[in-house]
């Protein structure tokens, strides 16, 4: 279908055609600026026009591999290219990575984590400088960099400035912050010995992140692995390297060492099985689906039982009591699911409501999602964008077919938009019952299931049975109910009357098969750290 008439002149103005210059093969030669903003009327809309301009900054971007503070060309001479998802059309072609530049970047890493050399002798207090530099430079280019994000994943880019970039530079200050406290301590233990223990760096840390969140999760991976002294070997995802490879060179401004952070633009089955199975990498982070998050733990179990932290799928459960604010749990529960067009490992899209508000969470739920604007990503009135991929748009469309089939009703959207790109009609089912497809599995798109429930003991029942643990979420009055279900939940967070509330404070992770090991926060820390303990004899102890 066509968008309507308004809709429809107001994303032709914003087409990235129209404010993007292209380069399709030379990005080194882009660069964002942020023209105007300000505030227009009572309603708190921010307009944020973006003027993209043909500069003569070779440092910018380079669509190449990073080792070693040095860019480079493949082992193998191939590009692979990027695609605008909006446009469903390439950008520009990248340096495709394997085996052979990963034994590369693994070989700079393990040199930079040597005993005796830079990275090692340097005070934990200027590890944090160097992060905390790192922090500036990300807010320094965050309009260049919203703006890559938004061209490459297609997500508005309000939201890739507002959320995604204030989130990397938060995590990044956070770590910085504690590079200086990570401490041992001393155990009273029997007999006349002194005895602590040092925390010390793992090593060599292979990190592989996903294409929805690309900058934030580069932060994320990156920033706990620095504070604690290891070395790192990241691969983005291949539909979205753009970023991260304009990161690679904040890195080696801010003052990094050589080989201390490499990054492999390319592909899971090649440099991410590469990264997983390698015998010089000590540790693997992963965030992504649960199917390939099974093949790294495989992968480093068979080669050197490397230690692993796996952020996974999830299938959220959202649960509306009858004593909500029904205003405020409709809105969250609609950008609980909606949020980053629906591809976030948490998108609430288990809906269940309780039995004496069911049909009118349902009625205002479904006002909501008609509202929700699609378009441009440099829009700012856009609130959804497309998804990331031909085949991401295709499952979601599938799923969407199945939630038909199997008996739901659909509210509103189920289709795709009859234009260049992958954008998917928000999309409301009601009548969901737990045996349907979309009730079990991951969509990873712009699909709310609205369920009904009875009792407080069987919502808990029925939100605990699934594979995943993500996260969950309540809405309710009664601090005891909250309390209750909170409890009862089997997921790795859990958020009462709010919904996405994640901040570099508090740890992350899940239950089940949602994963294994905690991001952010001090937990965060641990999963780059080994304990070691030590004991000296000693003439007389003095407790």
């Amino acid at each position: 279908m066509s968008l309507p008439g308004a809709t429809e002149a107001r994303y032709q103005a914003f087409e990235p055609r129209n404010c993007w210059i292209f380069f399709p093969t030379n990005l080194t030669r882009l660069a964002g600026k942020l023209v105007d903003i300000y505030h227009q009327g009572e309603g708190g809309l921010w307009h944020v026009f973006v003027e993209v301009l043909c500069l003569p900054l070779p440092s910018l971007l380079l669509p190449q591999i990073f080792i070693n503070n040095e860019w480079l060309d493949s082992e193998s001479g191939r590009t692979f290219p990027v695609y605008n998802p909006a446009l469903g059309e390439p950008i520009c072609e990248v340096q495709e990575a394997d085996q052979l530049d990963t034994d590369k970047a693994v070989r700079a890493a393990r040199l930079a984590f040597s005993r005796g050399s830079a990275w090692r002798r340097m005070d934990a207090s200027e590890r944090g400088a160097l992060l905390g530099k790192l922090a500036d430079l990300v807010e320094r280019d965050r309009v260049t960099l919203a703006t890559l994000e938004s061209l490459n994943s297609g997500k508005p880019f309000l939201q890739a400035f507002y959320v995604d970039l204030q989130g990397a530079i938060k995590t990044l200050r956070y770590y910085a912050g504690w590079a200086d406290k990570v401490q041992g301590a001393t155990i009273p233990v029997d007999g006349d010995f002194f005895t602590f223990t040092r925390q010390e760096p793992i090593g060599v840390c292979g990190q592989i992140i996903p294409w929805n969140f690309p900058l934030l999760m580069f932060a994320w991976k990156i920033a706990p692995a620095l504070c604690c002294g290891n070395t790192v070997v990241l691969k983005p995802a291949e539909q979205t390297p753009l970023s991260a490879l304009h990161m690679g060179g904040l890195i080696k401004e801010a003052g990094f060492p050589p080989g201390v952070v490499n990054i492999l633009p390319g592909f899971g089955p090649t440099a991410g099985a590469a990264i997983a199975s390698h015998v010089g990498i000590d540790k693997v982070a992963f965030t992504g689906s649960t199917e390939v998050g099974k093949l790294i733990q495989e992968a480093a179990g068979r080669s050197n039982l490397k230690r692993v932290t796996l952020e996974l799928g999830g299938k959220s459960p959202n649960i509306i009591f009858a004593d909500a604010d029904l205003e405020e749990a409709v809105e969250q529960a609609h950008q609980g699911v909606f949020f980053n067009q629906g591809q976030c490992c948490t998108a609430g899209s288990r809906v269940f409501v309780e039995e004496p508000v069911y049909e009118e969470f349902v009625r205002r739920s479904v006002e909501r999602a008609q509202r929700r604007a699609l378009g441009s990503p440099f829009d700012p009135a856009t609130e959804q964008g497309p998804q990331i991929d031909q085949k991401q748009y295709d499952r979601v469309l599938e799923l969407i077919q199945s939630g038909v089939a199997e008996g739901a009703r659909l509210e509103c959207g189920g289709q795709g938009l009859a234009r260049k790109g992958f954008f998917i009609q928000p999309t409301v089912f009601s009548n969901v019952t737990d045996d349907m497809r979309i009730a079990r599995e991951e969509i990873f798109g712009p699909v709310q299931g609205i369920l009904r429930f009875k009792t407080m003991e069987e919502v808990i029942e029925r939100a605990n049975n699934s594979d995943f643990g993500l996260v969950a979420a309540v809405f309710t009055r009664d601090l005891n109910k909250a309390l209750a279900v909170s409890s009862a939940m089997q997921a790795g967070t859990v958020w009462v009357n709010c919904y996405n509330a994640l901040n570099a404070q508090s740890p992350f992770g899940g239950f089940k098969m949602s994963g294994n090991g905690r991001e952010m926060g001090e937990c965060g820390l641990r999963e780059y750290c080994e304990v070691k303990t030590v004991t000296i004899k000693i003439p007389e102890k003095n407790s």
